[in-house]
Parts: C-alpha cells; sequence; structure tokens
C-alpha cells in the first residue's frame, strides 16, 4: 500500500499550533491527524512520550507510544496502514485536540485502530458531551487496522476530540494503536418526490479515507447516540460497514452499505407512511468485489410484511434488484435490512464480509 502524508493541509494548520489553539476545522484529516509530525528524541525514552506537549497539535495524556511503521513487538510486526507512523494507548491514556466547529450540526469522527496483544481492547471516544465505547476486539480486515465512524452533535463552538484507551492491561503496551483521525459534516438528509426514505443511496455518511481498502465501521446505536449513516440505525449488536466505489463495488453512485455480520448486522429506517395506501421498496442487493463469495441472502422488512432476496455472489462484484410491495397499516413504517448468513472472504477466511445494499427507494403506488 502506497504510503502517504497529507502533507497540504497538515503543514499548514501545523504553523501555529501552540499549547490550547483551536484550529477551524475542513472536512478531512485533522491537524496532523494521521501523527507524521512526532516528538524530538528529547521528549521520548524508547517509544514513550515524555512530553503531553511533543506531539504537535495534540495532547497526551498517560502511557502513549510513538509508533514507526515496521516496529517489533516481540514477534509481532507492527504495521501502520497510512504513513511511518501511529500512537499506542496504554493503560487509561489518551489524545486530544481541539477543533473550532458549527454549534447545532452533527459531526462524524473517523478514526482508524488495530488492537495489539490484549484480549477485549477498546476505545472510549468523546467530543463535546458526546462519548461512546467503540469495541476494537472483533478485526473485520485482514490487516488488522479498521477504521470507525462515530456521529457526534455540536453543542459548544470549540470542540475537544478525545480518544482514551480505559483498559488496564498488566503489560501497558498492549493498548490499541491509533492512525489517521478525520472529521466530517454530516447534513440532514430530507424525503423527496422520488423517494420517502431519507438517504437511501447512503451517500451521506463518514468520511472514508482514501488510502485505506477496508471501508468504515458503523457502530450499532448502543455504541454511538449520533447515526454516523443519516436517516438509518444500526439496531443490531455488531457494525455494518461503510463502503466506496473506489475500493468496491457499488450498485449505484459513490457509497453503499456491506452487512458484514448477519442477523447482528442489520440497518433500519421509520418511514412516513399512509395507512391503507400501497407502498413499492425497491433496493439494490450485491457483492462489494472483495472476494465475498457464496450463496448470500438479504432480509427485507417493511412493518410486518418480509421479503428474502437471495444473490449468489462470486465474490468479483455485481447486484441484482428487488421490489417489496406492502400496504401500510401505520403512519410510521420501520424499513429493515440485514443478512441472514454469516460470511468471509475466499481469500482472507479471517475477514468478515457480506451482502451489499444500496439505492433504496419506498414510493407510494396505486394499488395494483
Amino acid at each position: 500500500m502506497a504510503k502517504t502524508m497529507f502533507a497540504c493541509v497538515a503543514v499548514a494548520l501545523l504553523l501555529c499550533a501552540v499549547g490550547d489553539v483551536a484550529f477551524a476545522f475542513m472536512d478531512g484529516l485533522l491537524p496532523n491527524g494521521n501523527f507524521e509530525y512526532g516528538p524530538k528524541k528529547s521528549q521520548m525514552n524508547g517509544t514513550v512520550v515524555l512530553d503531553p506537549h511533543a506531539v504537535p497539535n495534540w495532547e497526551l495524556s498517560g502511557f502513549v507510544e510513538y509508533i514507526a511503521s515496521g516496529q517489533k513487538q516481540g514477534d509481532m510486526l507492527l504495521v501502520v496502514p497510512e504513513g511511518y507512523h501511529a500512537m499506542r494507548l496504554g493503560n487509561e491514556a489518551s489524545i486530544k485536540q481541539k477543533i473550532n466547529v458549527t454549534q447545532g450540526l452533527t459531526y462524524c469522527i473517523t478514526f482508524s485502530a488495530a488492537r495489539t496483544c490484549a484480549q477485549e481492547e477498546r476505545l472510549n471516544v468523546t467530543a463535546s458531551f458526546d462519548s461512546g465505547i467503540i469495541p476494537i476486539q472483533t478485526t473485520y480486515s485482514s490487516s488488522g487496522w479498521d477504521s470507525y465512524g462515530f456521529a457526534v452533535k455540536a453543542t459548544v463552538p470549540v470542540m475537544e476530540i478525545v480518544v482514551h484507551n480505559p483498559g488496564e492491561e498488566e503489560d501497558p503496551a498492549c493498548g490499541p494503536l491509533i492512525d489517521s483521525i478525520a472529521l466530517k459534516v454530516l447534513y440532514p438528509p430530507r424525503p423527496s418526490k422520488l423517494n420517502v426514505l431519507k438517504n437511501g443511496g447512503f451517500e451521506e455518511g463518514p468520511y472514508v479515507f482514501p488510502n485505506t481498502s477496508w471501508g468504515v465501521l458503523i457502530p450499532p446505536n448502543i455504541e454511538d447516540d449520533n447515526s454516523p449513516l443519516p436517516a438509518w440505525t444500526v439496531e443490531s449488536l455488531k457494525a455494518v460497514k461503510y463502503i466506496d466505489s473506489v475500493h468496491f463495488s457499488v450498485p449505484q453512485e459513490n457509497r453503499a452499505v456491506e452487512l458484514v455480520a448477519g442477523r447482528e448486522s442489520a440497518i433500519a429506517q421509520v418511514a412516513r407512511t399512509i395507512p391503507g395506501k400501497t407502498y413499492r421498496l425497491t433496493f439494490a442487493v450485491g457483492d462489494a468485489s472483495n472476494s465475498c463469495e457464496g450463496s448470500m441472502v438479504v432480509e427485507a422488512f417493511a412493518g410486518k410484511d418480509t421479503l428474502k432476496v437471495p444473490y449468489e455472489s462470486k465474490g468479483k462484484g455485481g447486484f441484482k434488484r428487488a421490489i417489496l410491495t406492502f400496504v401500510a397499516t401505520t403512519t410510521r413504517t420501520r424499513i429493515v435490512f440485514f443478512s441472514t448468513f454469516y460470511h468471509t472472504r475466499s481469500d482472507d477466511f479471517s475477514s468478515l464480509c457480506g451482502p451489499v445494499i444500496d439505492d433504496v427507494k419506498l414510493l407510494s403506488v396505486r394499488k395494483p
């Protein structure tokens, strides 16, 4: 994978990085969000950072290490997905940065993380007054790295973003690795004459790092009060994956959702409907061209009506369209999608995968 440094924005913003300065926000990587600008040797003891302000733009607390790509921990080789450096958070360690934002808007924090040697690693992500625990013990990609999206509501003009490891391991060097951290505004989608559902094409969602090939995991709503996928909620125990057309096969436009955890990975939206009216739910089911092969089934629910859509995947991309026609019985109809089965990639049995959902539309129709 090509080594990339997002230098253009980072250098310009880094010039005024002093103390508790809060930077003006633009969609994308936070100032020094990939940690390529690191501490001086005099500010470190081996890999351990001694000065809380040694990493430009960031304030550190606790046992924090500055890790170089290719560094070894025992027999384990530490890989950095973007650039050449990452941060490791030991017991009760944290990193934080302040950003100027617009009050009232919803933002999504996207970050890449990898577990090292602890069994149940998790991260506490906080911004403004929103906080959530993101479990990272389940690895969805073969590289060991995954990107996560976490949505927050800006309640103050200066947002303090904190990533904290609440773990307490005997060896603090067993803490998780953190690489790129980015921020993106999430604009509220609206229904239209062409679609009762909002964000049916999933075009509005978290920031996707351009040089990573594993998409962004969207956690269930029990871990995130604000959805990183506007208008949709992840009503399950496991995450769904947000994918882009640059690295995956997407049925329509630029974004889609991959259901990567079987029945534990469901997305839902409540639509306004008129009782007695007939509606038609249309959607695309396919595969992401990521070697996810086999017999797939997507189950769709519209209130009490259901439809099972089989899809035979060769793992090389493609999709089919499906239609569920139903009569609304209430003023609110819950639309739900999940995968019937669990799947792993044929070229890597440790990487979870599944069917892709895209281009979801709901319209009222004349009675047949």
